[in-house]
C-alpha cells in the first residue's frame, strides 16, 4: 500500500516495533538490514517503522 506524503502514519522504535511484532528487538534489526522490513532513519541515524510495514511482516506480505 502507498502512502502519500500528507499522511500521517504511526512510527514505531526498535522496542515498540517488536513489542508489535511478539519478537526480541535484535529480530527487528536483523529484518532492517536484511531488506525484509523497511525503516527510516531519523536525524541521529534512530531506525523507525512504520506500522503498514509491520503488519506486511506479520501478515507474509513482505517482499525480500
Amino acid at each position: 500500500m502507498s502512502k502519500t506524503a500528507t499522511t500521517l502514519e504511526r512510527q514505531y522504535t526498535r522496542k515498540e516495533a517488536a513489542d508489535y511484532c511478539q519478537v526480541h528487538p535484535l529480530t527487528i534489526t536483523r529484518w532492517a538490514r536484511c531488506g525484509l522490513l523497511p525503516s527510516v532513519r531519523t536525524p541521529g541515524g534512530h531506525r523507525r517503522y512504520r506500522e503498514s510495514d509491520l503488519r506486511a511482516v506479520m501478515d507474509g506480505e513482505a517482499e525480500s
